[in-house]
């Protein structure tokens, strides 16, 4: 007797499937379970989520999975005092992860994967000042899978000016779908936030940004100085701008978490920063660890 034969996705059928299926629905129902304090039954979930993904519980602050009243605690959890020290270096890694590119921006256009490629404005919302500010200058763009832990920290210190939601699809942010899919970045939901860099006494401070971005079933996105930021999904360009406040974030310190897994791209202006030379396409990293120096 045959054995029965296993059906394999291949790529192409994966990201022609993303287009039909919809995302929309399943990433609300996805929030809706992840958000459910359903005793023994999110335990069990939480239990598969663990042995699938082969997620290292024993560096979580809080290791006993039955004391999770939600998915999204355990998904959010903390990690335990000293598990990620902090790099000597200007800037560090702001998550674990793996690359998914890096390098040069070239011109307005940011390279996502062999035929891709997105503007800077795009990515940003559409502001074209904002945007310009990047010309010919450096990214990196990490992809967190669903194993990693899911805070995000500050490459370095800076203080918050703006926050922007942009609106947009919710196809998966693997690597395949990067491969497959045009301006994949610029296309999904995201968070852009604008911080100051620090600067010298007496100089003007050049800004960066990172961008937390939405994919299928990601529930939602969340920082510390404004809370969960999606839902709600009006379906326009919303911003907040803190001119009037000082945020001001240390390095290492959180500025958001995916409430369930996503990706995180970064941007700098023209001669501000050196990427870390070890760094490679693929190649997993954590938080903390050197990511660039001072230009």
């Amino acid at each position: 007797m045959c054995p029965p034969k296993i059906f394999v996705m291949n790529e192409k059928t994966f990201v022609a499937l993303q287009y039909v299926l919809p995302k929309q629905a399943l990433t609300q129902f996805a929030g809706l379970v992840a958000r459910a304090r359903g005793g023994r039954w999110t335990h069990a979930l939480i239990r598969w989520f663990v042995g699938k993904y082969q997620v290292n519980m024993d560096e979580a602050a809080q290791p006993d999975i039955t004391q999770y009243a939600s998915f999204n605690d355990f998904f959010t959890r903390a990690l335990k005092p000293g598990a990620r020290p902090l790099a000597d270096a200007a800037f560090v890694c702001p998550v674990d992860g793996a690359i998914s590119q890096l390098g040069h921006i070239d011109g307005d256009q940011v390279f996502q994967a062999k035929g891709h490629s997105y503007s800077t404005q795009a990515l940003v919302g559409g502001d074209a000042t904002l945007a310009a500010q990047f010309q010919d200058g450096e990214f990196a763009t990490i992809y967190l899978s669903p194993k990693d832990y899911h805070r995000i920290h500050m490459p370095s210190s800076g203080r918050l000016r703006r926050m922007i939601h942009v609106p947009g699809d919710l196809f998966s942010v693997n690597p395949a779908t990067a491969r497959g899919v045009p301006g994949l970045f610029a296309r999904n939901e995201r968070v852009v936030c604008v911080f100051d860099m620090p600067a010298a006494s007496g100089e003007v401070p050049q800004q960066c940004v990172l961008v937390l971005v939405g994919a299928t079933i990601v529930g939602s996105m969340a920082t510390p100085w404004h809370g969960v930021v999606n839902p709600p999904r009006p379906g326009k360009v919303r911003e907040w701008t803190y001119d009037d406040q000082d945020l001001s974030l240390k390095q290492g310190e959180e500025m958001g978490r995916f409430l369930l897994g996503s990706t995180v791209v970064l941007l700098w202006p023209q001669n501000t920063i050196a990427l870390n030379p070890d760094w490679q396409v693929g190649q997993p990293v954590r938080l903390g660890e050197k990511m660039a120096n001072a230009a």
